[in-house]
């Protein structure tokens, strides 16, 4: 049961890279459509409510929140490199080390997910209520850049995916963890010389 456990765990620190990186690669399009359909209409950052479109001001209201969600994700990717760099990967058994790496990115994890999806959901609730979507029409014929639509949320949208990845993969990390322990209780059960059938059986696979 050892060897498939440590199999599992290989791919599961894998897979909280990989869902890390993809927070990191979703902060980097968040404002894509913002930027190219609204920057241009507001020619001076200091006053962004002087705009050929009314509401663009979205494009700079949400500029401190992508910023801080780029080192958020890159935060993630370095605690799941931490994962791997005490071992929590292939270890056969857990220590404290194990545990606090996984608890990091854990934590980490939830505080971002909770902490975008309540900043997004503000942003696109912005969007669709304070842009004025006829100027907005009217200013993309004028200067050729897109025309959104109060229905053009796809980066706002796409954040239930990626959020509900991360809470997915903090449940899989620490179902991971606890059935380490599980595992190690059962040995030292074995060692102890006084197994249960459900130890033995485990042993025994």
């Amino acid at each position: 049961m050892y060897k498939k456990q440590v199999k599992w765990q290989k791919i599961f620190c894998l897979m909280a890279l990989i869902v890390s990186a993809v927070v990191f690669v979703y902060s980097l399009g968040l404002a894509t459509d913002l930027n190219d359909a609204l920057s241009k209409a507001m020619p001076f950052a200091e006053d962004p409510d002087n705009s050929a479109v009314t509401g663009a001001r979205i494009f700079y209201d949400i500029q401190p929140f992508n910023k801080a969600l780029m080192p958020a994700g890159l935060g993630l990717i370095i605690l799941a490199v931490v994962l791997f760099i005490t071992n929590t990967h292939s270890r056969r058994r857990y220590y404290i080390g194990n545990y606090v790496a996984t608890g990091l990115w854990s934590v980490a994890a939830v505080a971002t997910a909770i902490w975008s999806h309540i900043e997004i959901t503000g942003f696109k609730a912005q969007f669709q209520n304070t842009v004025n979507f006829d100027e907005l029409a009217a200013y993309a014929e004028e200067w050729g850049t897109p025309a959104l639509t109060r229905n053009d949320t796809f980066w706002f949208d796409i954040h239930y995916l990626v959020m509900v990845l991360l809470l997915v993969m903090v449940v899989i990390l620490v179902g991971n963890a606890v059935w380490k322990t599980s595992l190690m209780r059962q040995e030292a059960a074995l060692l102890a010389g006084a197994p249960d059938k459900k130890a033995a059986g485990a042993q025994a696979k």
